[in-house]
């Protein structure tokens, strides 16, 4: 069974960046991934990015495109998203999530506890 540990989130000013970590224990089979969701106030839960368990192949959500870069270190079976050019609407509680890769984007099957990034104008 995974389990996830998100750290990273915090303050920062608009145009600043962040990098999240989430650190995974347990065994995971090769078909699995981790990624990112966030949740904004009043707002749905949005997929942001994936990576493969083995590291070699990355999805992006549009609205992550070019800003947003998912990574992970094998030998530290943990994830990391690094965030630039912050914006407000980035404000938001940060997921780590595990999941089979073919449903990643829809159905994870587990959670991260959540980490608040807030993003000041």
């Amino acid at each position: 069974q995974v389990q996830l540990v998100e750290s990273g989130g915090g303050l920062v000013q608009a145009g600043g960046s962040l990098r999240l970590s989430c650190a995974a224990s347990g065994r995971a089979s090769d078909n699995f991934a981790m990624g990112w969701f966030r949740q904004a106030p009043g707002k749905a839960r949005e997929f942001l990015a994936a990576v493969t368990w083995k590291g070699n192949t990355k999805r992006y959500a549009e609205s992550a495109k070019g800003r947003f870069a998912i990574s992970r270190d094998n030998a530290e079976n943990t994830a990391f998203l690094q965030m630039n050019s912050l914006k407000p609407e980035d404000t938001a509680v940060y997921y780590c999530a595990a999941g089979l890769w073919v449903q990643f984007a829809t159905a994870p099957t587990v959670w991260g506890q959540g980490t608040q990034v807030t993003v000041s104008s």
